[in-house]
């Protein structure tokens, strides 16, 4: 659909950062989400467990 990564960053729904030349090109593929959310601060836990909120 024409324009919806536009309304959804609008709307607050990415999660954004400058690109940063040394995670496009020097950071190894499996590495580059962890260091993007370095710049933010922000640090990824996921869990194998289900659960409920």
């Amino acid at each position: 659909m024409q324009g919806n990564l536009e309304e959804e960053i609008a709307k607050n729904g990415w999660l954004t950062v400058e690109a940063d030349p040394c995670i496009v090109f020097d950071v190894p593929a499996e590495d580059k989400l962890q260091a993007a959310l370095s710049l933010l601060g922000v640090s990824l836990m996921l869990s194998g467990e289900a659960g409920h909120a």
